[in-house]
């Protein structure tokens, strides 16, 4: 079977991303499926990644049983029953009902991105000051935590925690940092074990009914941050293991970033899917079961 660009599984359809569908599948789960899409420059574009959904799934599961003792997370099952499609084995985990709070959080160990085009006409990065002189790809002096908005549609907008604070509340707000922060640390920890640094990463965090906060969506995919192998870092390249190879490839083009997006070519697919499965071995030190994705 060739890549899945779309998912058609007669269960009401609840929430259609760039990336995942999500279906309800009862009165406290949802089904949560990870396309073959990819997206960049907040255009969706028409060809599929092959292997790219069921990696940031199964990556998701890795990092969510290894950051359960950080915080609880929405993850029930990533085993399929026998009344759903084969081909969503790997692809897809049956989660909690949450309540997505209405800000993403990322955060930022290194300087660079939107935080460093930020950072180069203000000298702040979401209003942080930040030392003077810093370059592309340096080291924060600690990690920073930059909330946003939630864009239904085009990009989300960076805030200050004062106004992150409006919209969820200082409690929240309070908890939900820590929490980043524990969670960067840890990530960056265990990758710099395995040769890789992170640079940044974004969090999204539910309530459950009972008023408990958890990690929903994906964690610590390549989708949701910015790794780079060590060694190269360390000789002052910048070597992104995330869809930047797709985006440096579309800045070679003459298209306008809006859509319709442009065809890929074959070479640039396997180029990011291969992207995809090395980033999955170099983190969890296996060979992706290939063999187990219909």
């Amino acid at each position: 079977m060739g890549p899945i660009i779309k998912t058609e599984l007669g269960l009401p359809l609840i929430h259609k991303g760039k990336v995942r569908e999500m279906y309800d599948y009862s009165e406290d789960k949802i089904l949560m499926v990870a396309t073959d899409r990819i997206s960049a420059f907040d255009v969706v574009f028409n060809e599929g990644i092959p292997y790219k959904g069921a990696v940031l799934s199964t990556l998701s599961k890795f990092w969510f049983g290894k950051t359960n003792s950080i915080i609880p997370n929405h993850v029930l099952s990533t085993e399929m029953p026998e009344n759903l499609p084969k081909y969503l084995q790997g692809r897809a985990m049956i989660v909690k009902k949450a309540k997505p709070l209405k800000i993403e959080v990322i955060v930022r160990g290194y300087l660079t991105g939107s935080g460093y085009k930020d950072y180069l006409k203000t000298g702040k990065v979401c209003g942080i000051e930040l030392p003077a002189g810093m370059k592309d790809g340096d080291k924060l002096p600690e990690p920073i935590f930059t909330p946003s908005t939630k864009a239904t549609k085009g990009h989300d907008l960076n805030i200050t925690e004062d106004e992150a604070a409006e919209i969820i509340g200082k409690e929240k707000l309070d908890f939900v940092k820590k929490k980043c922060f524990e969670l960067y640390n840890f990530g960056h920890d265990y990758l710099l074990s395995k040769g890789l640094i992170l640079a940044d990463t974004k969090f999204e965090f539910g309530e459950l009914p009972d008023g408990e906060m958890i990690l929903i969506d994906e964690v610590l995919t390549p989708d949701s941050s910015r790794y780079w192998p060590k060694d190269k870092y360390d000789q002052g390249e910048l070597v992104s293991l995330d869809k930047q190879y797709l985006r440096n490839y579309l800045e070679t083009l003459d298209w306008g970033k809006i859509s319709p997006p442009p065809t890929l070519p074959r070479e640039v697919i396997e180029g990011v899917s291969n992207l995809y499965l090395d980033t999955y071995e170099k983190i969890t030190g296996e060979k992706f079961p290939k063999e187990e994705i219909e």
